[in-house]
């Protein structure tokens, strides 16, 4: 999904940067998102996935563009070690269990990642540093997590919201009426 990565292209970059040049995306994946911030000039992305498969394609993709010198890839539950001005997840939208490791990506199991990540957040941010979460609300509008379900772990794990931004859906299942998602997905 295009949407997402839309977000983080124009979305404004904490000033925190401008003191200390480094970034945490957390769960790599493709490694879109630390090009993204590769891209946006942060001088230093340390990417973190427990994966192998996917810290494989990330490494290969941050090399084709030539973007190593910016860009670190650490095998890792969550965070590495220390703490950056900025810090991305785009963490799985559903709050199911996975069924397969590419699954991952999407599922899940009782919201364990993205309440591990925001736990976790405090202790690897500098000071006046942002967090950006990257969410579908898909699961709230299956009805597999509200909105107050994931404000009250933002409130819990001592963190603020500065801020929202959101988008709409482009992708082609989010107008196809046939759909039997069609409600949540074209919200």
């Amino acid at each position: 999904r295009g949407e997402y990565i839309a977000l983080v292209c124009d979305a404004p970059l904490p000033k925190a940067l401008d003191a200390e040049s480094i970034a945490f995306d957390i769960g790599v994946g493709t490694g879109v998102l630390s090009i993204i911030l590769a891209m946006r000039d942060i001088k230093k992305i340390v990417a973190t996935d427990q994966d192998d498969r996917s810290l494989t394609c990330a490494k290969e993709n941050i090399a084709l563009l030539n973007l190593g010198s910016q860009i670190e890839i650490v095998k890792a539950d969550l965070f590495p070690p220390g703490k950056a001005s900025l810090i991305v997840c785009n963490p799985p939208w559903v709050p199911a269990r996975p069924s397969s490791t590419l699954e991952h990506a999407v599922y899940d199991s009782e919201s364990q990642m993205l309440k591990g990540f925001l736990a976790g957040l405090k202790n690897h941010l500098l000071p006046e540093g942002e967090a950006w979460v990257i969410l579908s609300d898909l699961a709230e509008h299956l009805e597999l997590r509200s909105r107050q379900e994931l404000l009250s772990w933002i409130e819990e794990a001592g963190l603020v919201v500065l801020g929202r931004i959101d988008t709409k859906p482009k992708h082609p299942k989010s107008g196809d009426e046939a759909d039997l998602l069609y409600f949540a997905r074209a919200a």
